[in-house]
This record gives structure tokens, sequence and C-alpha cells, in this order.
């Protein structure tokens, strides 16, 4: 009994899923990791359909506890702040935090193989490809499956179970159907696209490499992140109707003339641009909230399953990363009481995750309507003064999120309290200077008690 209380089953055996079982294993349970799709190592093709990531300080930190931070930094490039591109290709800069504070670029997939075969590595984890789960059996613990590869169906029968099968997740699904569950899923008006920026003809980088780039054009916006082979992952966010928008962009003519009209800068630098507009698949922006995540000590759900978030601060991983630290410092305090671990988990982690989802939306107005604007740049000036001034009584908002590990739940209760008192503070001030002025210092000494 006590090998099999030992054993435990992944569904999904992307990012979460795989960094969830190399935790798991380092505690000595045998894990059984279940993947929907096919060995992604196999045929990699590095872009058509993701975002390309922003590993931040709490995805760094999950990668840390179970030592594989710098198997990672090999294949992530620094991007140590915002470069805004505007309708003429000016350009202007601000960075994300203090000097050397960055967010690291790396390609979704390309991360996910280096974890596989971190995974594959470890004797104590086994790695199932093409297995769909087409039901879960919550009251009897069981999972029918089918292996897409033989049409073969099957059961398992496990003592525990972690769905971290994403957005769509079929753990989540079966516990949709317990009494009184709480679950909503809220889609943006708007898609996005991948396309790619290619790298200049001595294969380097064409814009620069260490800076995520931002065409904020008020209703929607493009953002490019860099990879290692000299070129750019670009997504456009876009509404899917309207006068300007995908339903609106039918043809070769059509993108042309709009990319040259609206990103001009960018438009010489990506050949393949009509190619990659048709043939990539246009992607959804979904944010998921359910409760609870656990059923006694059977089931937990975590990272997308759990609590899927807009792109819009580059969390989402980094969260269910952090879904995984959390999960293993309460395995650390409660050892093998499961139903304790679990409920634990999602009373503290639920209030944080729905924070982040506020926060990501919150995130996505600011780059598409405000990074471009004057004032908003001047304000983030102000607030870095501030920051400077009085780094005990104020950190950023996105300090607070990016390079700490600060409740998302106290990082926008802050951030609420912070937008206050600068909406007064910026009627007092017109540019940079006023800041130094004897009564704006009263004024922000006032406002900080």
């Amino acid at each position: 009994m006590m090998t099999e209380n030992r054993r435990i089953t992944i569904m999904g055996a992307g990012l979460v899923g795989s960094l969830l079982s190399l935790y798991l294993a380092k505690k000595g349970y045998q894990i059984d990791v279940y993947e929907r799709r096919n060995d992604l190592r196999q045929n990699y093709v590095e872009f058509g359909r993701s975002i390309n990531l922003a590993l931040s300080d709490r995805g760094w930190k999950a990668l840390e506890g179970v030592g594989i931070a710098d198997e990672i930094r090999k294949v992530a490039i620094p991007m140590y702040g915002r470069m805004m591109h505007d309708l003429q290709g000016q350009l202007s800069y601000q960075p994300y935090g203090k000097e050397n504070q960055a967010i690291y670029s790396v390609s979704r997939g390309g991360l996910n193989v280096t974890l596989m075969d971190l995974v594959d590595q470890n004797p104590n984890i086994q790695l199932h490809f093409n297995q769909q789960c087409l039901h879960v059996d919550l009251a009897a613990n069981e999972l029918e499956m089918l292996n897409t590869a033989t049409q073969e169906h099957y059961t398992i029968k496990t003592p525990r179970l972690f769905g971290a099968d994403g957005a769509y997740s079929m753990v989540r699904y079966a516990l949709q159907k317990t009494e009184r569950y709480e679950y909503s899923q809220t889609y943006l008006e708007y898609g996005y696209k991948e396309l790619r920026i290619a790298p200049d003809p001595d294969g380097e980088w064409a814009l620069e490499k260490n800076a995520l780039h931002i065409w904020p054009r008020g209703s929607y916006m493009m953002i490019a992140l860099p990879n290692l082979d000299g070129s750019f992952t670009c997504t456009l966010f876009f509404p899917y109707e309207g006068d300007v928008s995908f339903n609106s962009l039918q043809t070769e003519t059509d993108i042309q003339d709009f990319f040259g009209k609206i990103f001009p800068d960018a438009l010489p630098l990506m050949p393949d641009l009509v190619a990659d507009f048709f043939e990539n698949p246009t992607g959804s922006l979904v944010t998921i909230k359910c409760f609870p995540w656990s059923l006694q000590d059977k089931v937990v759900l975590l990272g997308d399953a759990a609590h899927a978030i807009v792109p819009f601060y580059g969390q989402g991983m980094n969260a269910g990363f952090e879904d995984c630290t959390v999960l293993n410092q309460l395995m650390d305090e409660h050892g093998d009481n499961w139903q304790t671990i679990f409920r634990t988990f999602q009373e503290v982690r639920k209030p944080n995750t729905d924070a982040m989802a506020e926060l990501a939306i919150q995130n996505f107005i600011e780059m598409r309507d405000l990074v471009a604007d004057p004032r908003f740049l001047l304000r983030k000036k102000i607030e870095s003064k501030i920051n400077a001034q009085f780094p005990e009584k104020w950190l950023p908002l996105y300090t607070m999120v990016t390079y700490t590990h600060l409740p998302y739940s106290l990082a926008l209760e802050t951030g609420k309290r912070q937008d206050k008192i600068m909406k007064k503070l910026m009627k007092h001030i017109k540019q940079e200077s006023d800041y130094d002025k004897p009564e704006v210092q009263q004024l922000v000494q006032r406002l900080l008690v």
C-alpha cells in the first residue's frame, strides 16, 4: 500500500507539468506524465503558434528549486526594457527596473524541450505521449484514456492526480461537474497572430537585441521578443472584427498596405509576413477562474488548468512555475498529508492568481494605449524618482510583480493605492524637474505617510 501511495499521475507534459514532475521526483515519488500531443522533441519547429515567454524572478526561483536554472539561462536572452516604435519608426526606451534588472526571452517550445530532456533523465518519471484523456471518474480515481497512435482504449487507476493540462483541462472538466463548482471563462475581443522578424544579412538581430519591442497603436499593438538565432518572434494583438481587424485583412495587398502604413519600420524586416499571416493560426485570449482547485486528497489543478490569464504581464508561465514552488514548500511542511497540502495550496494561491488575472488585463491597456503617451512616460520617470528617494515606502507595481516574490494580491492592492497618489501628484508636475520643487517634495512626503 505504501508503494502504491507513492505513485502520482500528472496530466499534461507542458511547462508546468514537466517542472512539477521534477519537484515530485525529488521527493521520491514515482510519476507518470501523460501528454495528449506527440513528443515535442520530434520534428521540432520553433515558431507557428506561441508567444515567446518572459521569464522573471518567480520563474527563475522555481527553476532554481530543482537545480536547472543555469541550464535554462543558456537559452534565455535578457531584455532590460521596453523599446517603443511610433508611427514614424521613432524609438523611445523605458527601462523595466533598476540597472541590470531584466526579464528573459525564451521560446516556449525551446524551454519545454529542455525541461522534457531533464525529465527523461530522471528514473522516477515516465513520459507517455499521444495519450488523450477522455474521461475522469473522480469517485473511482480512474481515467479513461485513448492512445491516439494505436487507437487503443484503456483505463488508469491512480491514487493521486495532478491536472496540469492547460486552459481546456479535462481534469478540471471533471471537477466542474461536482456540486456548487465555480467556473468562468472570459475572452478578449482580440486574437493574436505570430509573425517573425528575420535576422539581418549577417545573421544578427535587426533591432536592439536586449529589449522587448512594442508598436503601440491605441486599440491594438504588436510586440517582438528576441531569439537566439538573430530573429524576433512577433505577436500581433488585434481585434477579431471591425474596420481594422483580422476580419478586414483578407488579401496580400491588404496586409502589405496595412503594415506599410502602421508598422513602417517593421515591414522591411519581415520577408515572410504574408505567408506567416495566412499560415499561422489566430489564437484566442482567455481568462479562466475556478474554485475549488482540489478534491479531498485525490486531485489538484495547477497552472493554466486552474488560472489561465492573458499574456500581457508575461506572468502566465511564471505564475504556473510559482505554483510548483508553493506546492513544494507545503510538501516540506506537511509531508504526505495531501488533503492539507491541496486545501492550503488553493487557499494561498487563488487570491493571488485572481489578482494576476486583473493585472494582466490592466497591462494590456497600458501597453497598447499608454506607453506612447508622453504624460505616461513622465509619470513612470517620477515613480522611479520616488522609488530612489523612498525605497522602503515605494516599489513600482511592475517591480513588485516581476522582480519580487511578494504575493500578486499585495502587488495589486499596493498598485491601486499608488495610482491614487500619482493622480494627485501629477497635477503638480509638467516636466521631470518639477519633482524637485519644495512644494512638490512636501506633497510627496505628505502622500507617503
